[in-house]
């Protein structure tokens, strides 16, 4: 059982792997063995997940969802197969975890009276200035 979120636990047996060749790190191996990790996981079909939960993270993360609510995760960073599987499993359950954070709405402030006046004090010294070289260049 993988932890994908917090009190979210999810089995291997639900992820799907595909290897191919990889451009990272792997010396002359880089030609010969496959070590670039891919991995998919269903999450419209995860029984771990509820319904609230499913449509986050494909909103969250809808740039690496397909049409079908398959997530696909890469890691290519690593020399070994075994690493690279370890390594995107480790950011499926990041990703997933930051997706289901809830983030509180941002509540609409006021711009304060001085920072107003500050800002209308500077914008005429700098209009003063711009002034003041123009007439330089004319007389000089």
């Amino acid at each position: 059982m993988i932890e994908i979120g917090e009190g979210i636990f999810v089995s291997e047996d639900e992820f799907e792997w595909r290897f191919s060749r990889s451009s990272g790190p792997g010396g002359q191996n880089v030609n010969k063995v496959s070590t670039r990790a891919t991995l998919f996981f269903d999450v419209a079909g995860c029984s771990a997940l509820n319904d609230a939960q499913k449509r986050r993270i494909l909103t969250k993360l809808r740039t690496r969802a397909d049409k079908n609510g398959r997530l696909r995760v890469i890691s290519q960073k690593h020399r070994t197969q075994a690493a690279n599987r370890n390594a995107a499993i480790e950011k499926l359950a990041e990703l997933t975890t930051k997706a289901l954070i809830r983030q509180k709405p941002r509540k609409k402030t006021r711009i304060p009276y001085a920072s107003k006046q500050k800002r209308l004090v500077k914008k005429k010294q700098r209009g003063i200035l711009k002034q003041y070289r123009s007439k330089q260049i004319e007389e000089g």
